[in-house]
């Protein structure tokens, strides 16, 4: 039987990988390495170092695919990120059939598979309509949120107290609901839109990478700093990839 590895590479640092990461790529016969389009070449130039830097059997092939766009237009989030999903699944299925009947092939996927990343339930969708008949395992990756608090050099919980991860687009619609909410997916810059200046922030960009930048202190107060650096990076580099922890009190505080 076909068989898939979806492998957590980490946030961009190619130390980030683990040695399960390693033995798991050089026991693929094939790396599916995604190109996402014009100025995001560096999320695939990472891919590839990472490939460079740790395949060691000479017969692992490297095939890179297009990723489609996700088209908004006339429809809900929801809507989008379904259709999207499909068009991907339609892709995934075509890569793994390309397999030979006991092949194996590996997707590379940034962070953490499990957190704020489809590539499981896409794999999934395309197991469920049964046009390619594989199985798959899954290899955990350093993600985001352990990149952000090693960088601060803080833990990301307060003593006794829960950790919310939600995206900007539900920070705007609910307002802070915990004392640590970490926030991933924030293209609208939803920190800027909370009403809580004594709210501390812990800001980061590229992660784990030579370009990244980190910011931490009163809301009040560097909010309009990170808008600036956000913009400036995003156009010097073409894309983004950045998170946030938000935090109000202290450790032992009732």
């Amino acid at each position: 039987m076909k068989h898939i590895i979806i492998i957590g590479i980490g946030t961009g640092n190619p130390e980030h990988v683990t040695i399960q990461a390693i033995n798991a790529m050089n026991a693929a016969d094939v790396i599916f390495l995604p190109l996402k389009g014009p100025g995001k070449e560096d999320l695939a130039e990472i891919r590839r170092e990472i490939c460079e830097r740790y395949i060691t059997r000479p017969d692992v092939r490297i095939a890179e695919f297009d990723v489609p766009q996700r088209q908004t237009a006339d429809r809900t989030y929801t809507q989008s990120v379904d259709a999207w999903h499909g068009d991907i699944a339609n892709i995934y299925g075509d890569l793994i059939s390309s397999l030979p009947d006991d092949g194996t092939g590996a997707f590379l996927v940034w962070g953490d598979p499990s957190l704020y990343d489809s590539t499981i339930r896409i794999i999934e969708r395309v197991r469920q309509t049964n046009s390619v008949d594989f199985d798959y395992s899954v290899v955990p990756g350093i993600t985001s949120i352990q990149a952000l608090a090693a960088s601060h050099k803080i833990p990301v919980n307060l003593v006794g107290k829960p950790v919310e991860v939600t995206t900007g687009r539900r920070l705007v619609r609910d307002g802070l609901q915990t004392d640590s909410t970490i926030v991933m997916l924030d293209g609208e810059q939803a920190f800027a839109k909370i009403d809580d200046p004594d709210a501390e922030i812990l800001w980061g960009a590229y992660l784990g990478t030579k370009d990244e930048i980190i910011r931490a202190g009163r809301l009040g107060d560097i909010a309009a700093e990170i808008l600036t650096l956000r913009a400036e990076a995003r156009q010097r580099h073409g894309w983004i990839m950045d998170i946030y922890l938000l935090r109000k009190g202290r450790d032992f505080e009732e």
